[in-house]
């Protein structure tokens, strides 16, 4: 669904992205995992259009959206979460669900939406009418995927969705992942927590310094001598 064919990008006169190729078929998680620096954070900001690419193209179905604007990408099926989640922290949990759904979407069909994914995370139907603020780090989490999944998203993209969490919190989030998955939302996943990513992922990318250089099954990744010495210390 997603194809990355030599994509060049970075910011004014740095060049992260050194021709990347890249893509994800429909149904499946992909990780793209590395050290810090390496590029996976400006990946997705390249297939979100946040930055432009300056060399190669950007395929969504076999069509070339390279020049699409960003703002257009939401629209194919295309949801981003940022680092950092990018809730909205002085609206309540309700409205933020609401502004995930400005895309084509009627007043009757929003409420629908909003009664599926509240029955994805039900702490968010307990909080509803909380400030985003008061929410915990994890109930956070829940609600940016939350608010992505009120667009009814093909592909959904995030990025270190574990970062700041508590253990018991980032294996919940990775469960609600695998949940998506089962419903047929096709997952792109940059995560620090290799191990934790590579374990759901059907398939796997390692980017060092702007570029991919391995390429495999999770599986396959985890078991490879050169990641486990580089990256966990085995």
């Amino acid at each position: 669904m997603l194809k990355l064919i030599d994509v060049t990008a970075g910011y004014d006169e740095l060049k992260v992205l050194n021709k990347i190729n890249l893509d994800v078929e429909k149904g499946e998680i992909v990780a793209l995992v590395g050290s810090n620096g390496a590029g996976k954070t400006t990946t997705l900001r390249a297939i979100s259009n946040l930055i432009p690419i300056s060399g190669g193209r950007i395929e969504w179905f076999g069509k070339d959206i390279s020049q699409l604007p960003g703002y257009k990408r939401p629209e194919l099926g295309i949801a981003h979460i940022l680092q950092g989640r990018g809730i909205l922290n002085t609206l309540t949990v309700k409205d933020n669900l609401i502004l995930g759904a400005y895309v084509n979407c009627s007043k009757n069909e929003r409420n629908n939406r909003m009664e599926s994914v509240v029955s994805l995370f039900p702490i968010l139907g307990s909080r509803i009418n909380s400030l985003a603020n008061s929410l915990s780090g994890g109930q956070q989490q829940m609600l940016a995927i939350a608010r992505a999944l009120m667009m009814q998203p093909q592909l959904l993209m995030l990025d270190e969705p574990s970062l700041g969490l508590a253990p018991i919190l980032v294996d919940e989030v990775f469960h609600k992942i695998t949940e998506l998955r089962k419903q047929g939302v096709s997952i792109l996943l940059v995560e620090q927590n290799l191990t934790k990513a590579l374990n759901i992922a059907d398939r796997g990318y390692v980017m060092e310094t702007g570029k991919i250089v391995i390429v495999g099954s999770g599986k396959e990744i985890l078991a490879n001598p050169k990641v486990k010495q580089a990256y966990l210390g085995i």
